[in-house]
């Protein structure tokens, strides 16, 4: 089963994700992280996140960009969180795949489905900002709407989080 939330920042669509795999039963729970860690900020955010997930049974596994180079240890439920990270990792990063981010993306969640029993995708609705975005950001969201309808379309289940109540829509 592939569940899609999607939501906006501080939304409740992460504790809602975990809530899910939770809900999966008594399998092994991996946790894809995909947030860079730039700065002391974002290192002391990971290491709190890793410790709470810790604490829920999730084994972390840090990969920011090449997706389809993860190999799961047994099959299990699986968060990736987030796929906004990840497009940006992809197309920005030297890593990255560039300009075939949205390929690299969506050939990782194939590859992970094909590992699991259970996978929660969680991405960030960036699209209610406006609309005059130029250069490397209409980019940037241009790969991020083009991977989420596609991931959209082919979940079993598809959640929105909207002031932390989860409206589904699949």
């Amino acid at each position: 089963m592939v569940t899609f939330v999607i939501g906006g920042a501080a939304s409740g669509k992460s504790q809602f994700a975990e809530g899910l795999v939770l809900a999966a039963g008594d399998l092994p729970r991996y946790y894809i992280a995909t947030m860079q860690p730039f700065d002391g900020e974002c290192r002391a955010r990971i290491r709190r996140h890793r410790a709470m997930r810790a604490q829920k049974g999730f084994e972390t596994i840090e990969r920011y960009t090449g997706l389809s180079g993860v190999t799961l240890p047994r099959q299990g439920a699986v968060l990736l969180e987030c796929v906004s990270n990840l497009a940006a990792n992809e197309l920005y990063s030297p890593q990255g795949a560039g300009a075939a981010a949205g390929q690299a993306i969506l050939q990782g969640v194939k590859s992970l489905r094909a590992q699991c029993r259970e996978l929660v995708i969680v991405s960030n609705e960036v699209f209610s900002g406006g609309c005059d975005y130029a250069g490397d950001t209409l980019r940037y969201l241009r790969v991020l709407g083009e991977v989420n309808r596609l991931l959209a379309r082919e979940a079993d289940r598809v959640y929105e989080i909207l002031c932390g109540l989860p409206v589904r829509h699949k």
